[in-house]
């Protein structure tokens, strides 16, 4: 039988901490300079303008996987980053829908723990929603970034590059889990949403181990995003309890039930492997 030649894999460490970041800032700088000479040029300022929220995103982690790709993975692996977007069958999608909603519900009831009054959290909850309502109020742009741009370019850095560098480093692969997810949850920058975020992340993680694609994370990503968005849209907040007038304790038990029971069959009766690309 021919051995399969070894192929080396790209690794998370310090200097890959080093080109996430730096390419996030040259992202970032190459639009504000656009900005600049659009301004120059045709007397706009796209900070004014929902164009200036996609490009910054766009930005932000364009030069942050492009960063990592160039100074990391190539160098390493003397290949261009690449990753596994295989399609499942329908089961697998029956299961970890229902594991990623019941996750939800459960990190609304732990959200909703946090303090929202007080000398401290009153006035970060007051600057936090401020932030939120100035940055768009158009839906197109709200779906566009929360549930087309953000899964697709977050999960690519949490799960693609942090993640899967971790366990390739030789880091177990439950850790790596958990260090991604704090990682994504540190990064939304509020308590409100770190909660939901490590929760949620330990989910997309889980389910990106198990089947080896990253297109499941997307997509369970863009289903939590637009669940958010819808409650937004209808009801001026993401609370399942606020919407529907229920206890948040029932959200709680609901939550519960639904994760255990789907996380149980994903675990035992998941039959669906891939080869990593």
């Amino acid at each position: 039988m021919e051995e399969t030649p070894y192929r080396k894999k790209y690794v998370f460490d310090g200097k890959g901490v080093l080109a996430l970041l730096g390419g996030m800032l040259a992202g970032s700088t190459v639009v504000a300079i656009l900005n600049v000479v659009v301004m120059y040029v045709f007397k706009v300022n796209l900070q004014y303008n929902d164009i200036f929220l996609i490009l910054s995103n766009a930005g932000l982690f364009l030069g942050a996987i492009f960063a990592f790709d160039y100074f990391i993975c190539r160098p390493s692996t003397g290949k261009k980053l690449n990753f596994n977007f295989s399609r499942t069958n329908m089961m697998t999608y029956f299961l970890v829908f229902p594991l990623m909603f019941g996750m939800m519900l459960i990190a609304e009831f732990i959200t909703s723990q946090i303090p929202v009054t007080g000398p401290f959290f009153g006035e970060y909850y007051n600057y936090f929603n401020k932030l939120m309502e100035q940055m768009t109020n158009d839906p197109a742009t709200l779906i566009l970034l929360a549930v087309v741009m953000a899964p697709l370019f977050e999960e690519i850095v949490f799960r693609g590059i942090i993640m899967k560098g971790l366990v390739n480093k030789g880091m177990k692969p439950a850790v790596a889990i958990i260090i991604s997810a704090v990682v994504f949850g540190l990064v939304h920058g509020n308590p409100w949403q770190f909660v939901g975020a490590v929760l949620l992340g330990c989910v997309l993680g889980l389910v990106y181990h198990k089947t080896k694609s990253l297109l499941l994370p997307i997509l369970l990503h863009a289903f939590n995003n637009l669940c958010s968005s819808i409650l937004i849209f209808y009801n001026k907040t993401e609370s399942f309890a606020d919407t529907f007038k229920v206890s948040e304790w029932l959200i709680l038990g609901i939550g519960i039930v639904i994760f255990t029971t789907f996380y149980i069959l994903f675990m035992k009766k998941y039959r669906v492997h891939y080869n990593d690309i």
